[in-house]
């Protein structure tokens, strides 16, 4: 294994930092040998409650990525790290005793996992939320009743779009919904039909934020990292400068250099983006 120091610490600086790692990435012992060394008894708790053996695997691959990731970002060792969460459930993280080994960054994450497939998205001086999922899952029932949570417009865009289609453009805007009610620390709390997004075709063309919001305070990256994967990630928007997007995979034992991506305009300047493969 290896350790972290302080040395190893990787700046976030002004960029959007996405770590994706797949269940199979971690291997069955090495995830039980971090359950120990680096959860904290809740998590250990919350894992032996699982009564399927992938449920449980999922859950410690995905929290043992969490504080590697975060870790690696703020040079706290990984069971040194403590976290609070808010009234909805939200995690942020909490200041280590004695303080930061570094000044606080002011360092914002949020997790999502789907099947086999995990994703952290780590920012700092503005909120971020992340959620993955897969295009071959096989509900298609639950997808369907999904559509009908969307707005009125998302529903007409999706009734015009052929049925191969229709599925890919539900979990699009699925995930897009997902991140941005999880950046504002809302999640299901925020009805989906109050707020929408216009898609053409592969581009996010424009984002109507609910009543409290306002769409120029966000921008929203749309990834395809990996084979029938959809990865979505709503961003604060913290002065003039656009972040770079920083995406890394595998298990970060020893973090390679990351493929760099340009973030997509913002959606309320109406100039489409499209999703990035």
């Amino acid at each position: 294994m290896v350790p972290t120091t302080a040395a190893e610490r990787l700046a976030v600086g002004d960029s959007v930092q996405l770590w994706l790692c797949g269940n199979t990435d971690l291997a069955e012992q090495d995830a039980l040998d971090l359950e120990r060394r680096w959860l904290d008894e809740r998590e250990r708790a919350t894992a032996r409650r699982f009564v399927f053996d992938h449920d449980r695997s999922q859950y410690l691959v995905a929290h043992a990525l969490v504080r590697r990731v975060l870790a690696l970002h703020t040079g706290v060792a990984e069971n040194q790290l403590g976290f609070w969460r808010s009234h909805r459930g939200r995690p942020f993280l909490e200041p280590p005793v004695g303080g930061w080994p570094y000044e606080d960054e002011g360092i914002d994450f949020n997790l999502s996992h789907t099947r086999g497939v995990n994703v952290i998205a780590v920012t700092s001086h503005r909120r971020i939320g992340v959620d993955v999922e897969r295009l071959d899952r096989e509900d298609v029932k639950t997808i369907d009743a999904v559509a009908e949570a969307f707005s009125p417009e998302e529903q007409q865009w999706l009734a015009g779009l052929p049925d191969a289609a229709r599925r890919r453009g539900v979990l699009r805007l699925w995930t897009l919904k997902e991140a941005y009610a999880k950046a504002r620390g809302l999640g299901l709390a925020l009805p989906f039909d109050s707020f929408g997004f216009a898609l053409d075709g592969e581009r996010l063309r424009s984002f109507r934020p609910p009543r409290d919001d306002l769409a120029g305070r966000w921008q929203f990256v749309e990834l395809e990292p990996m084979a029938s994967t959809l990865l979505a990630a709503a961003v604060e928007v913290v002065g003039p400068d656009i972040p770079e997007v920083h995406l890394r995979t595998g298990f970060p034992w020893t973090p390679e250099a990351p493929l760099v991506l340009d973030m997509p305009v913002r959606a309320d300047l109406e100039q489409p983006s499209r999703i990035l493969r």
